[in-house]
């Protein structure tokens, strides 16, 4: 059975213009003309999944349905071959071995460094000031990431340079992958600031995983994890040698910082549109708190604070748009998919279906308050992917997000500056575009 096109396809340029235009409303419009249909940018064809238990198919049988699609590649060059990126021959033993860098007994420790960033970047705010909330979380998010991978490893000023260095790589790989790679060859100013930061970036974390190899010392953080990980039911070298474990650092670095950053963002930006929900927040971290910064022991308590962050994780997932290459040939939903095809899924589509979820559109934390309401089907929330490739993070994001949001919410009431309109741009991630917030202290 052939697979149906899409609706609003334009000879040549096909989808594109409804891509460019509007690519989350134009998302959404698709599951009401199938479960399986065809895209069409230009030369390029993709086959779009509408349904969730298609979706959880293409997830959790990832040797049929590998990494890589349109703009995969292009993007990913600086990071080499990290757990996100490499095929599925690869993919178990990486993730072997970079499991034990995220169990759930390291998370204490990495919940203090976590503390004490967020403590001195809100700390630093001011009464009245005005932030660019995507850029202030972001610059946030990178310093725990550096600080969390590092530890002690690396002195004040090169840790500022690193995570400058890292801002102006996530910023670019937004450009990196939309841009024809000839125009990202150029010798232009952003392109030659770019591959030096990429460069200078890389050389940095492979300075540092030299210095660990020769002289281990008594590390704890998450580098000294991924250097100390074996894995002996594979016949490739049993540890990460050092490119694998700079691919890895790297990897971890831009999307780690990335989703929270933008995670966090949405989540001010919707208590923001909510009294009723942000009047129950606040009293939640001042019951909680026992001073004014969330700490790892208040997590579990932060139940209303957990569930924004799911919450908007729901609405606006950093990854909107995911592809996969299809390495045989196969059929889905009763359409033949031969191999080289491009496949793809999307978690603001699945997430915002009406049959999934009630008010689809609505910020509605309680949702996901298991005592008062039903919990979704578990293919309904695909916002960190699923199967054995599932976002090894998730948990570090949730607890960081939560002790951020936690810690913000008890010390400043975020305002929207009046006349802003925000609206979510869906570059290479999902995030909030124009939001400039207003800050207000909250009594103690």
């Amino acid at each position: 059975m052939a697979i149906p096109d899409a609706p609003r396809r334009i000879p040549v340029i096909g989808h594109a213009a409804a891509l460019l235009t509007d690519p989350l409303g134009y998302l959404s419009t698709l599951p009401a003309h199938g479960d399986v249909l065809r895209l069409t940018l230009g030369p390029v064809r993709l086959v779009v999944v509408c349904d969730p238990e298609l979706t959880r198919r293409v997830l959790v049988d990832d040797r049929t349905y590998d990494k890589g699609g349109p703009s995969f590649d292009s993007g990913l060059e600086e990071f080499g071959d990290g757990l996100a990126s490499c095929p599925h021959s690869r993919h178990r033993r990486r993730r072997r071995l970079a499991q034990p860098s995220f169990h759930h007994s390291r998370y204490p420790g990495y919940a203090r460094l976590m503390t004490g960033h967020i403590d001195t970047a809100t700390a630093g705010w001011r009464p009245g000031q005005v932030l660019d909330v995507r850029a202030e979380m972001a610059s946030l998010s990178m310093s725990i990431a550096v600080a969390t991978m590092f530890s002690s490893s690396m002195p004040a000023d090169r840790l500022r340079q690193a995570v400058d260095d890292l801002q102006t790589l996530v910023s670019g790989i937004h450009r990196t992958m939309l841009l024809p790679p000839v125009l990202t060859r150029l010798p232009l100013p952003v392109n030659q600031r770019y591959r030096r930061a990429v460069t200078r970036l890389r050389q940095t974390i492979g300075a540092i995983v030299t210095e660990r190899r020769t002289h281990p010392g008594d590390h704890d953080d998450l580098l000294a994890s991924l250097l100390a990980a074996r894995d002996d039911q594979s016949d490739t070298p049993s540890s990460l040698t050092e490119n694998e474990a700079v691919d890895e650092v790297m990897t971890f670095f831009a999307a780690g910082s990335e989703t929270i950053a933008n995670t966090l963002a949405w989540s001010l930006y919707l208590l923001s549109q909510d009294a009723d929900v942000r009047a129950r927040q606040r009293a939640e971290v001042e019951q909680v708190l026992t001073g004014d910064v969330a700490t790892f022991e208040d997590i579990s308590k932060l139940e209303l604070t957990t569930r924004i962050v799911t919450e908007s994780l729901r609405l606006y997932p950093p990854a909107w748009i995911v592809t996969r290459a299809v390495t045989a040939d196969t059929e889905l939903g009763g359409h033949p998919i031969p191999a080289g095809t491009f496949v793809a899924w999307s978690p603001y589509l699945l997430q915002r279906r009406a049959d999934l979820y009630e008010e689809p559109d609505r910020f509605r934390p309680d949702r996901w308050d298991t005592t008062r309401c039903p919990a979704p089907p578990r293919s309904a929330f695909v916002s960190f992917g699923g199967g054995a490739r599932k976002c090894i993070g998730d948990q570090f994001s949730y607890v960081e997000a939560t002790l951020a949001l936690a810690t913000i919410t008890r010390r400043w009431t975020l305002e929207p500056v009046p006349g802003a309109r925000v609206t979510p741009a869906a570059s290479t991630t999902l995030y909030p575009k124009n939001l400039r917030m207003r800050l207000v202290r909250e009594a103690s």
